[in-house]
């Protein structure tokens, strides 16, 4: 995905440059159609610029010439004219509700572009352009570790607070999704194959097998990680280039995996920085407690057990242990092209284990590490971004 400062979109289809002109004209005609049926008057869109990226619509910032509704001069349009296949989520139906849900919220709690108008017959959104806001991509990709520091804080607290504004949404959600035809539960894995299955992967890839015990705990995690609770509004996709970083915090971008799920999968991620991400790197010591206080902070007056320490750290093991074991096991049934992020990501894990007396987790997240240092290393060490090197 390129860094862009409003959106992400597609790049020009392998048809060459005339089909890239004819997807942008097509972009830009369902934005104005979906416009002009949402203010009831023509409204034309001039001067479109294409916004590369890696998703499955075409993403295009054009110019409002004329406009009696007092909308922003330039807009962003995104156009997904292919339909997915039946029963595959699909992601147009994702970002278009996902918007509406915060488009609902006040300007305050709305984390996000503003969603102007959308269409399910034209597969169409329109959304505000925020313009050029750096992303926090942009943030880690540069020298200034204290900037980095700060956007990363604002990053967490905006994740926190998309949480704490959507805790009680899930049904409102459910029904949006509904009423565009896309499936309401989806999840991108499964914790009880993952659970099942990746012993095996283990044993078998780097030859470390998984006691009892550390598959006991794992048939726990599945079980209370199912649990209803704590469930808000997720973009799943946390990927340092989907959030801008703005005068008024952070914001989040592309919601085509947007879904309502359990909240505490991406608090893990503050542990698991950007596992998601093409190219995850490392963040300093230290910087993985401060985004998850920061988090917190945010969530505690939704969900005050969360405030007990106990508590939380109880559940955070729970979920960065299934969220490692999750990206392991995709990278063992697929291609392993990141073997030091899975092994900082093990050790991190043998380092929180520990802490909370999970001595069988730990040793075995340890054995872990070092064996897929010794297969795929040795020595190997994931670098810093490069704002903290």
């Amino acid at each position: 995905m390129t860094v862009d400062t409003s959106e992400e979109g597609t790049p020009a289809p392998s048809g060459g440059a005339e089909a890239g002109r004819h997807a942008v004209e097509a972009a830009v005609k369902a934005g104005e159609a979906v416009l002009a049926h949402r203010f009831g008057s023509a409204i034309s869109l001039v001067a479109p610029e294409p916004l590369a990226g890696s998703g499955p619509a075409t993403v295009v910032r054009a110019r409002i010439t004329t406009s009696p509704f007092g909308l922003p001069r330039t807009l962003v349009i995104k156009h997904y004219p292919e339909l997915p296949e039946k029963g595959v989520p699909d992601p147009f139906a994702q970002e278009a509700v996902s918007y509406q849900l915060f488009t609902a919220l006040s300007a305050e709690e709305r984390m996000c572009p503003e969603l102007f108008a959308h269409d399910g017959g034209h597969r169409v959104i329109v959304i505000e352009d925020l313009g050029g806001a750096p992303t926090l991509q942009d943030k880690l990709a540069g020298s200034d570790a204290r900037a980095a520091e700060r956007s990363l804080l604002s990053w967490a607290r905006s994740l926190g607070r998309l949480h704490a504004t959507t805790a009680s949404r899930e049904a409102d959600f459910d029904a949006l999704l509904r009423r565009l035809g896309g499936p309401v539960k989806h999840e991108d894995f499964a914790p009880g194959t993952v659970s099942a299955q990746l012993p095996g992967l283990l044993a078998e890839a780097v030859g470390v097998g998984t006691p009892a015990p550390v598959r006991r705990f794992a048939a726990g995690v599945c079980e209370r990680v199912a649990s209803p609770a704590y469930r808000a509004f997720s973009p799943v996709d946390l990927s340092p280039d989907n959030n801008l970083v703005t005068s008024g915090g952070v914001r989040f971008l592309d919601f085509e995996r947007g879904r309502v799920r359990n909240a505490l999968i991406d608090a893990a991620h503050l542990r698991v920085p950007f596992a998601s991400s093409a190219e995850p790197l490392a963040l300093p010591a230290g910087m993985s407690e401060a985004m998850v206080a920061a988090w917190r902070a945010e969530v505690s007056g939704v969900w005050p057990g969360l405030a007990d320490n106990d508590v939380l750290n109880e559940h955070l093991l729970d979920h960065q242990l299934i969220l490692v074991w999750a990206k392991t096991w995709s990278a063992f049934t697929g291609r392993c092209d990141k073997p030091a992020a899975l092994i900082t990501w093990w050790r991190n894990l043998a380092l929180y284990a520990d802490r909370q007396n999970q001595d069988e987790v730990a040793a075995h997240a340890g054995a872990v590490a070092d064996a897929l240092d010794a297969r795929f290393g040795p020595g190997l060490e994931l670098a810093f971004y490069p704002a903290f090197r």
